[in-house]
């Protein structure tokens, strides 16, 4: 029998797939593994890149972080060869295929669905339904609002996604089914628990006066952070508060600097409750979070790939306020302070991902999975 919460699951279980990249696709699926076990699901985490072969999980990591830190030209130029190319992705699950094995390894017989936060899950885990080597539905999470193509896979059931723009993205790069749902996010996002600004700006040592802008780049804390925070100082009237992450570099270079510097902040949802407006640089799940703080929101010096594209898509919808110049940045600041901007577009409210996925994943034993080949 099935239901809503409970212990109706027992016996079924979710596998969430993301990556330990940043913190945005483990923070979704660490917020669906919650609600899918507050509906009685068993729910097993795996890490993507612990799937690949040999040196790879490493080598993929630190190829990104030097991407985006050394030469963010060539991420650029990546993001766009393979959203262009799909000989580019085609060849991605081509390379994938030895991790098959490591993959279906992690998959339980009494699993009912796989769901993913990772685009390039998608390409590994794909191939694998569509072959009928997993016989559960495989859905997407897009934790961008911008759906890449990497995201599309032959195979996968379902795509969800956050707003009716990264619908459109997704159905033009081929994706057969979308549905727009809420954001995987911690619904403390909405309400901070009740707690007062005045008591979160006390949490974090902030002044209770002050108009605060919270500068955020991800637990990388990716880009020109430094300069951010040093243009955003020059706005008169405004203190900015910047979000390092993980990023001990980045923190030691600003133990000086006259604003405030927090390292990595594990009560997010507090913290938006302390400030004014939020400067962000990605526009994945901290827009997302920042939206449902109800904080006017900057996108200011994106990162490339992903964060450019998010930007143009916020940016067109009216969710954010996109400043690209620094003269823009102080007047931007101060109307979204005193309320002359244009407020920000509220997504609606949409359907929770864990009752889209429970509706998916089937109640009796499903059929068995072909084996793979043994030279696979």
């Amino acid at each position: 029998m099935r239901g809503r919460g409970g212990n109706e699951h027992v016996d079924h279980r979710i596998v969430v797939v993301s990556a330990d990249i940043g913190a945005g696709h483990d923070a979704a699926a660490g917020e669906l593994a919650r609600r899918l076990r507050a509906r009685g699901f068993t729910v097993d985490r795996v890490n993507f890149l612990a799937t690949l072969p040999g040196p790879l999980d490493r080598l993929v990591r630190q190829t990104y972080w030097g991407m985006l830190r050394w030469l963010p030209w060539s991420y650029q130029a990546l993001f766009t060869v393979t959203s262009r190319s799909p000989v580019a992705l085609a060849l991605i699950r081509a390379a994938l295929r030895p991790a098959y094995r490591r993959m279906l390894a992690h998959l339980p017989p009494d699993t009912r669905a796989v769901v993913t936060t990772f685009p390039f899950a998608n390409q590994l885990l794909g191939p694998l339904r569509e072959d009928r080597r997993i016989t559960v539905p495989v859905v997407a999470y897009v934790t961008d609002f911008a759906v890449h193509p990497s995201w599309i896979s032959p195979g996968v059931d379902l795509y969800c996604v956050v707003h009716d723009a990264a619908r459109d993205t997704a159905d033009a790069n081929g994706a057969r089914a979308v549905r727009v749902v809420g954001p995987l996010i911690s619904r403390r996002f909405t309400d901070a628990a009740g707690l007062s600004r005045a008591a979160a700006r006390d949490r974090f040592g902030l002044p209770q006066r002050a108009r605060l802008a919270l500068i955020v780049a991800g637990a990388w804390g990716a880009g020109d952070v430094v300069r951010t925070a040093r243009e955003v100082l020059a706005t008169d009237g405004v203190q900015p508060v910047v979000v390092c992450g993980h990023n001990e570099r980045l923190r030691r270079r600003l133990r000086d600097f006259p604003g405030h510097v927090l390292g990595w902040v594990a009560d997010m949802p507090a913290l938006m409750r302390a400030v004014d407006v939020i400067v962000e640089n990605a526009g994945g799940l901290t827009c997302q979070e920042s939206l449902a703080s109800g904080l006017p929101t900057v996108t200011y010096r994106p990162l490339p790939g992903h964060g450019r594209a998010n930007a143009e898509i916020l940016t067109r919808c009216g969710l954010t306020t996109y400043v690209d110049s620094t003269a823009r940045l102080g007047p931007a600041l101060t109307d979204l302070l005193t309320g002359a901007g244009e407020p920000a577009a509220v997504p609606p409210a949409g359907v929770d991902v864990a009752a889209v996925v429970e509706g998916l994943a089937p109640t009796t034993p499903v059929a068995a999975p072909r084996p793979l080949p043994r030279w696979a």
